[in-house]
This record gives structure tokens, C-alpha cells and sequence, in this order.
């Protein structure tokens, strides 16, 4: 009878799991720590006040004016005579998408006017005033 040498191995593997855990409990809390959480994006402005105002649900295309007048969308300047170009782009071939303009309270009425006038050349078929709701 023959026989076969058996292969016995002289160490057994071992992961070292203690220290894995550790460095992934380290990465949960860096994280967790600086971890940014926005809420809404944009410029900052100050809206301002109204007593009849809702919350809108639907996809918009919304256009910051800031108090120099300035238009931005998605963080971007966009200067006057490109606005409408780029609200043309963002309407397509859907004019009920609503217009949101969101322009700060000391701004002069004349340039958050422009812009609506500017989305209403682009073809915005609803177009909006945004307003905080007052007390």
C-alpha cells in the first residue's frame, strides 16, 4: 500500500482584521466630519416677502439676478445678451417648463424686469417671481 505524504502547512493564513477595522472606522469619521451637506444651491440672495407663496414640485429653469443685476444660472454668470440664448437652450421644444426668477430684494426693478423680459422672448410660457413667504 502506498503511501502519499500528507502537505501540512506549517502556518495558517490570517488577515488582520483588527487594524482594517480600525482604519475604516478612521475613514467613517473623516467622512462623516467633512462631509458637506447643501441644501440649495446658487447665489446667495435675499428673496423677497409674500404672502401667497407656494412650493413649486416640477423641474424649472431658474435664473438668479443678484444685486448688481448680474444673472447667473446653475452658478454661472451669464451675461444679458447670452441669456437668451441659453434660456432658449434650456426651454427646447417644451415652453411650458416654468421660468423661475430669483432676484435679490434691493435689486433694481429694471434688471429683474430685463429678465423676465429676456425669458419671455425665449419662449418661457410660465414664468415665475420668486418670493419668501412672509410671517
Amino acid at each position: 500500500m502506498l503511501k502519499f505524504k500528507k502537505h501540512t502547512h506549517r502556518y495558517q493564513i490570517q488577515a488582520p482584521l483588527t487594524s482594517l477595522i480600525d482604519i475604516v472606522f478612521l475613514l467613517l469619521i473623516y467622512f462623516l466630519l467633512t462631509t458637506n451637506f447643501i441644501v440649495e444651491e446658487g447665489i446667495k440672495i435675499k428673496l423677497p416677502q409674500a404672502t401667497a407663496s407656494a412650493p413649486q414640485i416640477k423641474q424649472e429653469i431658474t435664473v438668479f439676478v443678484d444685486k448688481e443685476g448680474t444673472a447667473f444660472m446653475a452658478d454661472q454668470k451669464i451675461p444679458m445678451d447670452q441669456l437668451y440664448t441659453r434660456l432658449k437652450e434650456k426651454i427646447g421644444n417644451d415652453p411650458d417648463r416654468l421660468v423661475i426668477i430669483k432676484a435679490d430684494k434691493t435689486v433694481i426693478l429694471n434688471k429683474a424686469v430685463k429678465v423676465m423680459d429676456i425669458a419671455k422672448a425665449a419662449g418661457a410660457a410660465r414664468l415665475s417671481l420668486a418670493t419668501e413667504k412672509g410671517l
